[in-house]
């Protein structure tokens, strides 16, 4: 049965090689003349394009931006994986609809969306300028438009985690006299802890790459609004071409750092699977 099972040695080598000459094209070449670019006047010009007060701006402005739009979608996270995966409640499929939302939505329509609502001439717009309250061309938008293009990962992460793991160590805590807290806190969230990690680190990845909704809501106010994504568009129309792949290769930068990080909570949770295994195979 293994030997039908098994793929010839031709075959196992020409995917394999179709998958690295994809990769190599794809994702190693680009990272190459990325890093290749920035670096083409030398390390001090690079230095400078990254220390210019505008990319500097944006920089603060993009890490500023996944600080807040993190802890609030891990907060949502668990909250909606927890009540999908524990508890039945009339409209559970609905939940499940709209945290997939984002996927079916394109970002720059999600975008529009908040123009709509928050604009001068949007539907809560005159109220807003009559209390002195700028949402969109400020931090509040953009904010608003990074986290609803990004809620739905961590949720997303936790709740096929949550179902495969079950009910029955929180029902077995609620017998022994555990609260609902104390219960989440002691039971389920150390059950899930790998998941949340994975989830919060695909959430930050997105929110600091976010490029069509921010764009739509920001204005494009140099050195206020613009995060790294659109201080790269700007550095590359003005045909700053140096400047731009020395801005784009600081996220490119942080995007390999979240895979390194990505890959080590994977193969940390699986030795940490593997254990509980081989200690449950001895007793």
């Amino acid at each position: 049965m293994r030997r039908a099972l098994t793929e010839p040695p031709l075959v196992r080598g020409a995917l394999l090689a179709v998958a690295l000459v994809f990769l190599a094209i794809f994702l190693v070449m680009p990272l190459v003349a990325v890093f290749a670019q920035a670096l083409e006047k030398g390390f001090g010009a690079y230095l400078t394009a990254l220390r210019e007060p505008d990319a500097w701006a944006a920089i603060r402005l993009t890490l500023l931006t996944a600080a807040i739009t993190v802890p609030l979608n891990l907060v949502f996270g668990l909250a909606a994986s927890w009540a999908i995966a524990k508890f039945e409640f009339p409209g559970k499929g609905t939940l499940l609809t709209l945290i997939d939302l984002p996927f079916a939505v394109s970002p720059v329509i999600s975008g529009m969306i908040f123009v709509l609502l928050f604009g001068r001439q949007g539907l809560l717009g005159p109220f807003l300028g009559a209390h002195d309250v700028k949402v969109i061309f400020a931090f509040p938008g953009i904010v608003l438009a990074t986290v609803f293009v990004t809620f739905p990962f961590v949720a997303r992460e936790l709740i096929p985690v949550m179902q495969a793991l079950g009910n029955e160590e929180e029902e077995a805590a609620r017998v022994l006299g555990a609260g609902g807290w104390q219960i989440f806190f002691r039971v389920t969230l150390p059950n899930v802890k790998w998941g949340v990690l994975y989830g919060v680190i695909l959430c930050n990845a997105r929110a600091m790459g976010e490029f069509g909704a921010v764009s739509v809501v920001s204005g494009h106010i140099r050195g206020l609004t613009n995060t790294i994504p659109l201080h790269v568009e700007i550095l590359y129309n003005e045909y700053n071409f140096q400047a731009a792949f020395a801005v784009a290769s600081l996220l490119a930068f942080l995007a390999l750092v979240t895979l390194v990080v990505k890959s080590l909570i994977e193969w940390r949770a699986r030795s940490v699977a593997s254990r509980e295994e081989h200690v449950r195979e001895a007793a």
